[in-house]
């Protein structure tokens, strides 16, 4: 990165921050004072506190997420005659799949802070100059100091982990560099990725005894970092330091600085042995604060729902619910999720005449959808009474599946059958939709998406989707769109209970193999989907019986589950990288219905939208080749 000479400026929160707004997490303020006065007082300090927070809540835009958008989960099209998310630029992250990235300016660019990427070197020395500083206010209470500092080492620790993820090995800024520091000083070096990682753990274990387990003024201090939270990071980064992109890599052995130092390490069975002790600890952790996976409780005017829609809501309602109320919650920004209207489906006539802000362009892959479980709780292609060679045959829906289908509709066998989160996180032609102003069981509008051209119209192509799938799941069930349009906000959720759930129940299994534990806490997430136990299901209903007993067998388990459960939600992309997954699942075509045939024999025939482009390079993000110009120390990340 361009290494200045640090300048002792700093940005101060606007006067919203002042009065204590809800929003305060939210502010990037904009005026400029010196060091001195940004810390002669509690309240200046605490305004600088939210500046370290702000580029927190930027991270949280998913339009510029790395796992978000190269995952495979969502496809967007790169031939609309508008751009629907505000500007061509704004889409880059998501045509990476296409092979589009480069070593010149290279898109969602986190080390520079280019390409929709934010600054995050820039992020982590505001954070140095905070620790730096916070002990000058005289007037700032010992205990809520300590808590300052605790809270700014921890942003310092996940900007350092973000990057570490993106880019592997990295440099690592403890302290800022002197404004006399000489030339030699500023060209740093990227260090060895388990140094990196034992830093942030570091950063994190200072961090955690002075912050507090929960938040109990949610009104003016929700999205603050709490001990919930950095315990559960805690267990993310180790296991991310356990898994075998970072563990024992032979496509990164030979990877070394031009020193000749190994930046990857050999393999170390101990490091899933520390992050199932980190996961024990953050379970145990959560649920002595009664942290519980989310059960709906409908509103007071809405009639009974049936036990299928019940569950349904259950699992759609765990990510947008209000996260004052959601006990499934364990981290989110305050930021609130800003694409409901690309993962809302077409349901009525008046969504169609007013697609402004609804476009739908979020597109499901049909292999996506062929992700989720049976109503058996195996894959597809496990089942041994699914008929999955017969999946895209058309039938007209039965009465059984009414609350999940339009009863009588045709549709094809793909659809019936299958477990409750498929019918929760997707849409698709003749699915119910629960929302949108209707919320009554019998009178469920439901998807209508054949002819998708015809319904947007001769002249543009910005109100289709191109697979015939939405992300129903980020769309919250209040939330109306029509000839008018009505928003209900949620916060997308970071580090949910059931993803906690699951990080345990894969390093339980990558220490001891399959156990009674491994599989209790993979129980507890399929319990809320409806479904029986991973022992029960495979025996009963799986070809393959034995899969769930072998550790290589529920490791694959375990990966599938996470899939379906955590879909959509921002972090899967990264679990594909630390699996070392990544390149087997992008090596498959992303393919749609004929979504512009009105027929049914038309419509359900599968065409290949993309044949995505992922190499070992792609693991990692590339270094801007600027950035070797100016700083010699610097390597570039192998096969870029």
């Amino acid at each position: 990165m361009r290494f200045s000479k640090i300048v002792c400026t700093i940005i101060v929160c606007c006067a919203a921050l002042l009065n204590g707004c809800k929003e305060y997490l939210d502010v990037t303020p904009d005026n400029i004072a010196t060091i001195d006065y940004a810390f002669r007082n509690r309240n200046e300090a605490e305004n600088y506190l939210f500046t370290c927070y702000s580029t927190l809540q930027k991270l949280n835009n998913v339009i510029a997420n790395p796992s978000f958008t190269t995952s495979g989960e969502i496809y967007f099209p790169n031939d609309l005659t508008e751009p629907t998310l505000g500007s061509r630029q704004n889409e880059i992250g998501f045509h990476l799949i296409r092979g589009s990235q480069t070593t010149d300016d290279p898109a969602l660019n986190y080390w520079n802070g280019t390409q929709l990427g934010e600054p995050l070197y820039k992020a982590i020395r505001r954070c140095n100059i905070f620790l730096d500083n916070i002990n000058k206010p005289t007037d700032l209470p010992e205990f809520e100091r300590n808590r300052w500092i605790a809270e700014v080492k921890f942003l310092k620790a996940y900007y350092h982990y973000y990057l570490l993820r993106m880019y592997g090995p990295i440099h690592l800024i403890k302290e800022n560099l002197s404004i006399n520091a000489e030339t030699d000083e500023v060209r740093l070096k990227r260090v060895p990725v388990d140094e990196a990682f034992s830093y942030i753990i570091e950063l994190i274990n200072e961090a955690t005894p002075n912050l507090p387990p929960t938040i109990q003024d949610q009104a003016r201090s929700l999205g603050r970092i709490t001990q919930l939270i950095a315990l559960s990071l805690k267990a993310e980064i180790l296991t991310t330091q356990a898994s075998p992109f970072f563990n024992g890599n032979p496509d990164y052995a030979n990877f070394r600085d031009k020193e000749g130092v190994r930046l990857f390490p050999d393999y170390d069975a101990n490091k899933w042995k520390l992050a199932m002790e980190a996961c024990n600890a953050a379970v145990e952790a959560c649920e002595g604060q009664n942290m519980r996976l989310y059960e709906f409780i409908p509103p007071g005017n809405l009639p009974a729902l049936p036990a299928e829609l019940r569950k349904v809501m259950d699992i759609r309602q765990s990510v947008t619910e209000n996260w004052n109320i959601n006990p499934e919650i364990i981290w989110a920004l305050n930021t609130t999720f800003d694409y409901q209207g690309m993962a809302m489906p077409r349901v009525s006539t008046g969504m169609v005449q007013n697609m402004g802000a609804a476009p739908g362009n979020f597109a499901v892959p049909i292999g996506v959808a062929e992700l989720f479980y049976t109503r058996n709780g195996v894959p597809i292609n496990e089942d041994k009474t699914y008929d999955y060679r017969g999946r895209f045959t058309i039938l007209n829906v039965p009465e059984e599946e009414k609350n999940y289908l339009r009863e009588g509709y045709e549709t094809v066998k793909l659809h019936t059958g299958r477990e409750p989160r498929f019918y929760a996180d997707l849409s698709f032609d003749g699915s119910n939709y629960f929302g949108n102003g209707i919320t009554n069981p019998g009178s469920m509008a439901f998807v209508q998406a054949r002819g998708s051209a015809s319904l947007a119209g001769p002249k543009d192509n910005i109100r289709v989707n191109v697979t015939g799938y939405w992300p129903t799941k980020l769309v919250h069930y209040q939330s109306a769109f029509g000839t008018e349009v009505s928003q209900v906000p949620f916060r997308l959720p970071l580090i949910r209970l059931a993803g906690l759930y699951l990080l345990y129940a894969e390093t339980i299994n990558e220490v001891n193999g399959p156990t009674a534990d491994a599989y209790k806490y993979i129980d507890k997430v399929r319990q809320r989907a409806a479904l029986k136990g991973v022992e029960e299901s495979w025996s009963l209903y799986s070809n393959n019986p034995g899969k769930a007993t072998t550790k290589d067998g529920l490791r694959q388990i375990i990966q599938q589950e996470r899939r379906i459960e955590l879909c959509f939600e921002g972090g899967i992309g990264w679990d594909l990288r630390r699996w070392k997954t990544m390149q087997q699942v992008l090596s498959k075509p992303i393919q749609g219905w004929n979504i512009r045939e009105s027929d049914p024999l038309g419509y359900y025939r599968q065409r290949t939208l993309l044949i995505p482009v992922f190499g070992l390079r792609d693991y990692l993000w590339p270094i801007d080749y600027d950035e070797l110009i100016i700083n010699p120390n610097l390597v570039q990340n192998p096969y870029w």
